[in-house]
């Protein structure tokens, strides 16, 4: 096996155990320790030979897939809020709030749609087949959000629809604001009694 086959195998787990780690127990005794974390990532790309362009931080291919799946995630928006109307359990904020947490998501669902695809899933195209990359990926994501089954199995459908759009686009824009905007519906209209608040790890248990 080549070396960076070898190391293509060996980080991913290491860093999804980090990341768990600090999911479970850092971040409430070394809140910082994320900058460790993501400072291990951005040693592993320079010793692969990424580049920023490279990971999908690029204008290519964005008007195209946006043209491609906006209407899927206007149909899945319009679905989202049609039945929190319905279901009357849309979230009692005000439009301004709800502005702001929509721009607040979008840079927090391109950060982790760069662990997850620019990360993740160029790693695991090194050593498996595309297949089963999206499947794998999309595990890894789902299992970063446990115990919150809730947002487990969102995540497991999302992150393997935005793993396929990456291999085909590889164009990180389009899955940071489709996760944003997903996201901020998700908390505008799923109640706290299904989603926990969106909260992963320990706190779940608190909600």
């Amino acid at each position: 096996m080549k070396r960076t086959q070898w190391l293509s195998l060996v980080e991913p787990g290491i860093v999804f155990c980090l990341i768990m780690l600090y999911i479970w127990r850092l971040r409430y005794t070394s809140p910082r320790a994320w900058i460790y974390i993501l400072g291990v990532i951005i040693v592993s790309h320079v010793l692969h030979h990424e580049r920023v362009p490279g990971l999908g931080f690029r204008g290519t291919n964005f008007k195209e897939c946006m043209e491609t799946w906006s209407p899927a995630l206007l149909f899945l928006a319009l679905f989202l809020i049609s039945g929190g109307l319905l279901l009357q359990t849309i979230r009692k904020i005000g439009m301004d709030h709800g502005i702001l947490c929509f721009v607040a998501y979008c840079p927090w669902g391109l950060f982790q749609q760069y662990l997850l695809n620019g990360y993740f899933a160029n790693r695991l195209l090194a050593i498996s087949s595309a297949r089963h990359v999206p499947l794998i990926a999309a595990a890894l994501f789902s299992g970063t959000h446990s115990p919150n089954w809730f947002l487990m199995l969102v995540t497991f459908a999302a992150g393997y629809c935005s793993t396929k759009i990456y291999m085909r686009y590889r164009n990180m824009y389009f899955l940071g604001l489709a996760h944003g905007t997903i996201g901020s519906l998700l908390f505008l209209v799923i109640p706290d009694s299904i989603s926990h608040h969106l909260v992963v790890g320990p706190g779940f248990f608190l909600r």
